[in-house]
């Protein structure tokens, strides 16, 4: 149905154009895309929210429109199922299969890849019923970089899906294609799925009227007023309609000359008309997650936040739950998000959700002060002795499968130097060592460059007054109350900070991250407070400068002077050294380790000695932790180029 010319509507009527415009953005487009046939082969082992962020890219940085599609799977039982994608700081998940042991989605979705930023996705499958939860059962990791420069001889690929508690056991297969959009493609295909919406008859094609309604919705007045001129140019046989095909020619070729679109139409964001590149990145990927053209859903930040499904919506919506990036993450919400540096990608932290209210219970409020100070001190003191004396028990040992269970996905088994039925108790697998070579240290032979002393959550801050600032809201903390009285704090004033904190799943053995020689040990008695964030970014108390710890001086060459600090926690009464003063240690030489519990080390740098890595710093900004492992990379010596 036609609509005659736009000079002759009224005003209300032209805004009633544009509301059903904005209103058919949001409900159009949900047909699925339909795969070619395609034939099944295995390629063997695979390799390792809403609208597009507004961080500009740069012709250099773009590596292109990725269009991954999860086509299939073949799993060695029945049941419903649904598959994540996670890439960077965004996830999205499929529906849910029919009950199958061979569940088919065909979903796709559209990722922004750039050259130095995240581009290994991982692909997470999930059983689900109505019952019980939502299981992780297998995973694969891709890189997506990697994997678009392949040489296939068919549509898709096969991914082996692997056991998140061990990588070599396989739990199934998944079928996948991924392929890269050019920009002038993405640029047309967006064009012609748009202005079909402003196709109101269905016949194909757009009469004038209707391409001055588009011309509206993309907010140019330059171009609405020459909306005549630049319907001529498009209508390139004068039948008085054009396709859909000439107007995304002309789009494409306007672009060039004098963009037309200045406003998304989807977010109503302004578009940069002089930046081609992330106008283009911007309408083709705000438009997909804007009107659902495409079968999976977005706006989670990790695979188990899109495996919570309908009970997640519902405690967020009543506010009993909270997903956020940066401190909120860990101060105040029941949940841990933290940056793996590795696969630059959101994951998240598990924790029962009964400590957290409890602990959010005594650190977060001033009445657990009041608990803190009328004996809860010395009962935590209490529980960690009591815990670490079970913990070292022949009858512990039943306790390691269930905690490999809980912590599947986030514990690899294959790194363990010894088999599981070496361990006689908990304690015993809790420190347990990794095989040679599972921890690799960054430019080994270099001593100007300082590498990871954990595999941990980490936050580096280049003076105390960005970590208070970011992280540490304890109001007495200091460099010389975190020091102690025996150490002369003044070497370290306005020096850097790097702390490692580590959760119970971890690897719990503690590196040199310098090279140097130990000049002393200071044993500091204390309290065995949590090392939790929820404890950490508390005003009521100073977990750093109050908890248990063991002080180091370690003295190098390219670094100066580094202290460094192992600290207590709740259920941690042990911290056991495996070096003694006056040896000479080398980068990534175990340091020691902490028995049963989470805990910390903190490293201070003098002022100016070294410079961190950037993303580092970048992430702690942001109130993020980074999840690093022992021997990554932290940093150069100032006196050296930056590595």
């Amino acid at each position: 149905m036609g609509h005659g010319s736009s000079k002759s509507l009224p005003e209300v009527e032209e805004a009633s154009h544009l509301s059903r415009l904005k209103q058919k953005l949001h409900i159009h487009g949900h047909h699925h895309h339909r795969f070619r046939r395609i034939f099944r082969r295995s390629h063997g082992k695979g390799s390792v929210s809403g609208a597009y962020c507004l961080k500009l890219l740069t012709a250099e940085d773009f590596a292109g429109i990725a269009l991954i599609s999860l086509i299939s799977a073949e799993m060695k039982f029945k049941d419903k199922w649904f598959a994540c994608v996670s890439l960077g700081e965004k996830t999205f998940r499929t529906e849910i299969s029919d009950h199958t042991e061979n569940p088919v989605w065909n979903s796709e979705k559209k990722l922004l890849l750039e050259r130095n930023g995240p581009h290994v996705a991982r692909i997470s499958v999930f059983e689900t019923n109505r019952i019980s939860k939502n299981n992780l059962i297998g995973y694969c990791e891709i890189d997506l970089l990697e994997f678009l420069t392949r040489d296939l001889d068919s549509d898709f690929e096969v991914f082996e899906l692997f056991d998140p508690s061990s990588s070599g056991i396989i739990v199934g297969k998944i079928s996948i294609s991924c392929s890269v959009e050019d920009p002038i493609e993405t640029e047309k295909s967006f064009a012609r799925r748009i202005l079909s919406i402003m196709d109101y008859n269905e016949d194909g094609q757009l009469s004038f009227s209707e391409f001055s309604d588009l011309i509206k919705a993309f907010g140019n007045q330059v171009a609405a007023n020459k909306k005549e001129e630049l319907f001529k140019a498009a209508d390139k046989n004068g039948d008085g309609v054009v396709s859909m095909d000439e107007l995304a020619d002309l789009l494409a070729i306007q672009q060039e000359k004098e963009p037309l679109i200045t406003c998304c139409p989807v977010c109503g964001e302004i578009v940069e008309v002089s930046d081609r590149l992330n106008t283009v990145v911007h309408l083709s990927l705000c438009f997909d997650e804007g009107t659902g053209n495409q079968i999976m859903t977005g706006g989670f930040l990790t695979d188990k936040q899109a495996s919570y499904g309908w009970i997640f919506k519902l405690s967020e919506w009543a506010h009993f739950s909270k997903y956020d990036v940066g401190l909120n993450s860990g101060s105040s919400a029941s949940h841990i998000l933290v940056f793996d540096r590795r696969t630059k990608r959101l994951v998240e932290e598990l924790i029962d959700g009964k400590i957290v209210m409890s602990m959010r219970t005594i650190y977060q409020s001033k009445i657990g002060l009041r608990l803190i100070d009328k004996g809860a001190k010395e009962l935590l003191i209490s529980i960690s002795e009591k815990q670490g004396r079970k913990m070292n028990s022949v009858e512990s040992a039943k306790d390691i499968p269930k905690f490999i269970e809980f912590f599947k996905d986030q514990i690899n088994l294959d790194e363990v130097k010894y088999p599981l039925e070496h361990f006689e108790t908990f304690n015993e697998f809790f420190i347990r060592e990794l095989k040679p070579g599972a921890r690799p240290i960054a430019f080994m032979e270099r001593d100007d460059i300082a590498v990871c002393a954990a595999d941990c959550r980490l936050m580096a801050f280049k003076n105390i007054e960005d970590s208070l600032r970011f992280w540490i809201k304890g109001q007495k903390f200091s460099i010389q109350g975190l020091l102690g009285k025996e150490i002369n704090s003044s070497t370290f004033i306005n020096g850097s900070l790097v702390i490692f904190r580590l959760a119970p799943q971890d690897y719990h053995r503690f590196h040199v991250p310098v090279s140097g020689t130990i000049e002393k040990f200071v044993n500091i008695p204390g309290n065995l407070y949590t090392v939790n964030p929820i404890a950490v970014n508390s005003k009521y108390c100073n977990v750093f400068t109050e908890n248990k710890r063991v002080v180091s001086i370690i003295s190098t060459t390219e670094f100066g002077k580094v202290a460094f600090v192992a600290i207590g926690a709740t259920m941690v009464g042990s911290i056991t050294f495996s070096k003694k003063e006056g040896d000479y240690v080398k980068k990534g030489d175990e340091f020691g380790y902490f028995s049963f519990g989470g805990s910390t080390v903190i490293c201070v740098f003098e002022k100016g000695a070294i410079q961190i890595d950037e993303d580092l710093l970048a992430n702690s900004s942001r109130s993020l932790e980074t999840l690093v492992s022992v021997g990554m990379k932290l940093g150069n010596s100032h006196k050296v180029t930056t590595v």
